[in-house]
């Protein structure tokens, strides 16, 4: 295991990313904004969801489906704060699980 990357045990500084490519069908439409907002709403961290230049909240429904994020999109999820890691682990959930469309 490689040391920390910001070089402090401080955990409320922490900030991790992961990048997905969307498989479900339809991509992120109602449905599955929904379910990423619910999720991300369950913890402190600050969840930014990105794809190319777009930058939008994950704890925002409306933020995401502005994203036009279609099938075979690939986005950036960046969880900030105390909790980043439980939020990531759970948001990769539902990547994997393709928002539980399939």
């Amino acid at each position: 295991m490689s040391p920390a990357a910001h070089g402090s045990a401080d955990e409320s500084s922490a900030r991790l990313a992961r990048e997905y490519v969307i498989q479900n069908r339809y991509g992120i439409h109602a449905r599955p904004a929904a379910l990423l907002v619910k999720t991300a709403s369950k913890f402190q961290a600050e969840v930014t969801v990105e794809k190319g230049a777009v930058k939008v909240s994950g704890k925002s429904i409306m933020g995401l489906m502005t994203m036009e994020a279609s099938c075979g999109a690939k986005v950036r999820i960046v969880a900030e704060g105390a909790d980043a890691q439980q939020a990531l682990d759970e948001i990769e959930r539902l990547f994997q699980n393709k928002f539980y469309e399939e």
